[in-house]
């Protein structure tokens, strides 16, 4: 029986994803399922979890078809784990899958279970595609007629205009706008510069290619579908080259002012990510490492309909908190991984810790002051590796945990190596935690 006398830390095992791909690429074809489950099936093979009972699995969609009601325990009943293992979904847009790993780390802390898997994916190429509000009632009707009249009458009442299918939309339905747009007028608020936010997101391609040579990712990633690495890296991108690209968002908002390109934001995309959680004793029973441990995590909200903060600001409040409650600052921290929506909202993001009039007046704590660059997202973040809406938090998660590990075995003075995460989501939320090297 799993102690409850004490929380205990949830430790980070290991992880594993699948290379995402962009939108209409070489998922096309593939499901929520269909990649959950790839991604989970090789994180069983990866750690020998085969016929396993787990404590529970946690995972979770932004896009889902209602042939998705119960994807995360339909993935591990297709899997080699336990049948007996349960699973659950979870949804917090952009930050579902940190969410998952903050659901499974909790239970393990208050003693609930001793492991479990957080996971995230998500498809924009097999992005559901529903019919008008009044087809959807006809054709409820007419699985329910019970004579051919009946049935005939409903069909010679449907019209041509019934017939038009309704896309998911990325607009706020409270707002109406694009996520992009929205960051646009944040981008302009906070004065970001064109030229930093092309300096990000070649940042991000030269990390991601670099932590590739590496060889960060040879123990994070099972090969699926002829990728064998994320399918928006572009190694070869430049400066120069990110400077042609023309604006796509803020372009109403007046002459000159529009800064977001194509390059500084994130493609859409398709992939799943995993991550094994457990306690320090459950993995030295089967020989797994220990990677690091989840110290805690904060989740944050901000007013974005009435225009009194930006949509994807929820970061510049969730970290704060969690450093205040944690008695620690950014300099406390070896790694921080932001990710990167767009180039612009890393950049107001740290702006915002570091305006003390923006911290004292809304986040009520002291400013956190600059950032160390040398220190954000150094094997790169979703401006190159993609962002599959559902999958990013575990994505991250991994990677982070793989760096703490390493910097730990590489620090002589065996000092504690810490990272941070901040992931903002759609409806101003966010989602931030602190992992630290075991």
């Amino acid at each position: 029986m799993p102690s409850t006398s004490s929380p205990r830390r949830a430790a980070v095992i290991g992880s594993n994803r699948i290379p995402f791909g962009k939108a209409g690429g070489a998922y096309a074809n593939a499901t929520n399922l269909d990649m959950l489950g790839a991604a989970l099936s090789g994180l069983v093979a990866r750690f020998q979890l085969q016929g396993e009972r787990l404590g529970d699995v946690a995972g979770g969609a932004v896009l889902k078809h209602s042939r998705d009601f119960n994807m995360t325990r339909e993935a591990v009943l297709g899997s080699a784990l336990s049948p007996q293992t349960p699973a659950f979904d979870v949804q917090r847009a952009c930050g579902t899958s940190l969410e998952t790993v903050t659901a499974i780390a909790n239970k393990i802390a208050l003693g609930q279970i001793d492991s479990g898997i957080a996971a995230g994916v998500d498809s924009t190429s097999d992005a559901p595609i529903v019919v008008s509000d009044r087809l959807r009632r006809t054709l409820i009707k007419l699985s329910r007629a019970k004579t051919l009249p009946d049935r005939l009458k409903l069909v010679a009442s449907i019209r041509p205009g019934d017939l038009a299918p309704v896309a998911p939309d990325v607009a706020e339905p409270r707002t109406g706008l694009s996520m992009g747009e929205h960051q646009a007028l944040t981008t302009l608020k906070w004065k970001i510069t064109r030229e930093a936010q092309d300096e990000i997101a070649l940042a991000s391609h030269t990390n991601l290619a670099q932590a590739y040579e590496d060889g960060l990712f040879d123990d994070l990633i099972t090969p699926y579908r002829g990728l064998v690495r994320d399918e928006s890296l572009r190694s070869d991108t430049s400066a120069e080259k990110l400077a042609k690209l023309k604006p796509v968002f803020g372009k109403g908002l007046g002459e000159g002012v529009a800064t977001m390109t194509a390059g500084n934001s994130t493609p859409l995309s398709d992939g799943a990510a995993t991550v094994l959680l457990g306690t320090d004793e459950w993995a030295a029973e089967r020989g797994l490492p220990v990677l690091a441990h989840v110290v805690d995590a904060e989740a944050a909200a901000v007013d974005f309909v009435r225009g009194e903060e930006g949509l994807l600001m929820g970061g510049a409040y969730a970290v704060p908190r969690l450093l205040h409650r944690n008695k620690l600052v950014l300099a406390d921290f070896d790694f921080i991984e932001i990710h990167e929506a767009f180039a612009s909202t890393v950049l107001t993001t740290t702006a915002a810790w570091a305006d003390e009039k923006f911290m004292v007046s809304k986040v009520g704590l002291p400013p956190l002051g600059k950032l160390n660059p040398a220190v954000l997202n150094v094997a790169g973040s979703s401006l190159a590796a993609g962002h599959p809406f559902g999958a990013t938090g575990a994505r991250i998660v991994g990677t982070l945990a793989s760096l703490l590990s390493r910097a730990k075995q590489a620090r002589p003075d065996g000092g504690g190596v810490r990272g941070l995460i901040s992931v903002c989501a759609a409806g101003g939320q966010a989602v931030a935690m602190i992992l630290e090297a075991a």
